[in-house]
C-alpha cells in the first residue's frame, strides 16, 4: 500500500509528493521546537590510532554548521581550513557530535585541543591519529529525536514504528539535499537548460548532487508505488548491506529472496552518470521511465563526467526504540552513512521537519 507523505511547505521540492511505503503517516507533530529535540552522533566505526601527525577531535555543536566549525578549528590551530578533515555534514539546527582532524606536530601535547571552543561548539575529546579524515569515512549516525505537540493514536504510531523496525523505509534523499527552497535543484535545471554552469565551484557541486538525488528519488518513488522498493526484481543490481558494492541478478532465486528478507542484500537504484546501468529487464525498465522524464538532468550529469554508481533503495533502521511522555514522542535509531532521518519521519509524522532537517551524511 502506498500513499502520500506530508510535511510543511519547507520540506523541499517534491519531497512531500514522494509516495510512502506504509500509507499515510499516523501522526502529526512538531520536530525541532528546540535544537535539543534533534540530536545526532557520528559513529566512526574505528578507534583513533593513538599516534601520528594528526589529532582527531570529537566536537559537540549546537546551532552551527559543519563548514563554519571547521573554519574555527583551522583558525585555532593556525592552519589552512583545507587541512581540516571531517567525514560528513551534520545539521546546524541540532545538537550534533562529530569528528574532525587537525594536523598536529607529534612533539606537541594534544591537551590544548580540549580548550578549543567558540559560539555554538566545543571540543569534548581528542586523540592522536595517523591520517586526515575523508568524506564518508564514518560508518553510521545515531539519532535521538523528539516530536512535540503530538496528535496521534498511540497504537497506530507503535504499529507504524514496528513496520519501520522490521522492514526499513525507502532510502530517499532528504529535502536538504536540494537546498533551501530547492535552490540547488533550480540551479541544476537552469544549467541543464541554458548550458551555463554556476561560477562557484561549490555551487556546481551542490547542483550536480541535487540532480543525482532527484533522479534517484524518482526511480525509488516508482518502486514504492508498485511495491518493489524492498524486494528484488528480475535484472536487479543487488546491493550488499552496508557496502557500496553490488552484483547483477538476471534471475531471482529462493536464496536471494531469503537474503533480501533478512536485509543482507537490497535492491538498488542509480546515482546517474556516465556508463550503462548494470540493471536489466524489469528493474531497468523502471529506471528508464524515470530517466526519460528528466532527460535534461541526465544529459547534464553525463556531460560533467560523473560515473554511474548505485545506492540501496531500502534503508534499514536499526536499534529503533521509542517512548511517549506528556504528549511528546521520543525516538532513537541508527542509520548508515549517507542516509537521512527525514526518510524515517516521512513514514511516521506529518508536518514534522524544516528545510534543513535530518542530515545524515
Amino acid at each position: 500500500m502506498t500513499d502520500q507523505g506530508g510535511a510543511t511547505p519547507e520540506g523541499g521540492p517534491g519531497f512531500l509528493d514522494l509516495p510512502t511505503a506504509y500509507g499515510m503517516p499516523p501522526a502529526r507533530g512538531v520536530l525541532r521546537a528546540a535544537p535539543e529535540d534533534f540530536r545526532v552522533e557520528e559513529v566512526l566505526g574505528f578507534e583513533p590510532d593513538g599516534a601520528g601527525p594528526h589529532v582527531i577531535l570529537t566536537v559537540e555543536k549546537r546551532g552551527a554548521n559543519t563548514g563554519w566549525v571547521a573554519a574555527q578549528l583551522a583558525r585555532a590551530a593556525r592552519v589552512d581550513v583545507r587541512e581540516v578533515g571531517c567525514s560528513g555534514q551534520k545539521d546546524r539546527n541540532a545538537v550534533a557530535r562529530q569528528a574532525f582532524t587537525l594536523p598536529w606536530p607529534e612533539r606537541e601535547p594534544i591537551e590544548p585541543c580540549l580548550e578549543i571552543e567558540g559560539p555554538g561548539f566545543r571540543v569534548v575529546g581528542a586523540a592522536r591519529h595517523g591520517r586526515k579524515l575523508r568524506p564518508g569515512s564514518h560508518r553510521a549516525n545515531r539519532f535521538e529525536l523528539r516530536v512535540t505537540r503530538l496528535a496521534a493514536e498511540r497504537r497506530a504510531v507503535e504499529e507504524r514504528l514496528g513496520l519501520i523496525a522490521g522492514r526499513g523505509v525507502p532510502n530517499y534523499f532528504g529535502p536538504q539535499r536540494f537546498g533551501r527552497s530547492g535552490s540547488n535543484l533550480a540551479r541544476a535545471r537552469e544549467w541543464a537548460a541554458a548550458g551555463v554552469a554556476p561560477r562557484d565551484r561549490a555551487a556546481r557541486g551542490f547542483a550536480l548532487s541535487a540532480a543525482r538525488s532527484t533522479l534517484f528519488n524518482a526511480v525509488l518513488g516508482e518502486r514504492v508505488k508498485e511495491g518493489s522498493w524492498d524486494r528484488l526484481l528480475p535484472g536487479e543490481a543487488v546491493m550488499l548491506d552496508g557496502r557500496r558494492s553490488f552484483f547483477r541478478a538476471p534471475g531471482i532465486d529462493a536464496t536471494l529472496v531469503e537474503r533480501c528478507a533478512a536485509m543482507d542484500v537490497h535492491p538498488s537504484g542509480p546515482l546517474w552518470g556516465r556508463g550503462e546501468s548494470p540493471a536489466s529487464d524489469a528493474a531497468l525498465e523502471i529506471e528508464a521511465r524515470a530517466a526519460a522524464r528528466e532527460h535534461g538532468l541526465c544529459m547534464l550529469l553525463d556531460a560533467q563526467g560523473l560515473d554511474h554508481e548505485r545506492r540501496s533503495l531500502r534503508l534499514p533502521v536499526r536499534g529503533l526504540r521509542w517512548s511517549f511522555d506528556d504528549g511528546d514522542l521520543s525516538i532513537a535509531f541508527e542509520l548508515p552513512r549517507g542516509s537521512f532521518a527525514t526518510a524515517v519521519l516521512h513514514e511516521l509524522v506529518v508536518e514534522a521537519w524544516s528545510d534543513e532537517s535530518g542530515s545524515g551524511d
